[in-house]
């Protein structure tokens, strides 16, 4: 099958841009590790503290900073600080629907 002008152009045009594209791999690389898909699966269900994410998934304080950092910098997860304590929480409530929509998927 073979498109013709007018459909190839009106497909390419439907396709996101480089940079949209580049966000998206970016977003979806936040899935990608089995940590932090975990503490995203947590934060969803309630705003947890370093600690309590390090007790509910059974691995140490280290490596949960270090996956929290990454989701912060994908600007999935923020934190509040209370003093010692820092608390953190998912960004945009959306990213329930698609974790929700993977799980559909399989």
């Amino acid at each position: 099958m073979n498109l013709n002008f007018k459909e190839e152009y009106a497909i390419k045009n439907l396709m996101p841009s480089k940079a949209n594209m580049k966000n998206l791999t970016t977003f979806f690389y936040a899935f990608s590790d089995d940590t932090r898909l975990r503490i995203i699966i947590l934060l969803i269900i309630k705003p947890l503290c370093v600690g309590e994410i390090a007790t509910l998934l059974n691995s140490n304080q280290t490596t949960i900073s270090h996956q929290l950092k990454i989701l912060k910098s994908l600007n999935l997860v923020s934190c509040d600080r209370n003093g010692k304590n820092i608390t953190y929480y998912i960004k945009n409530p959306s990213i329930e629907s698609v974790l929700n929509a993977g799980v559909d998927c399989i």
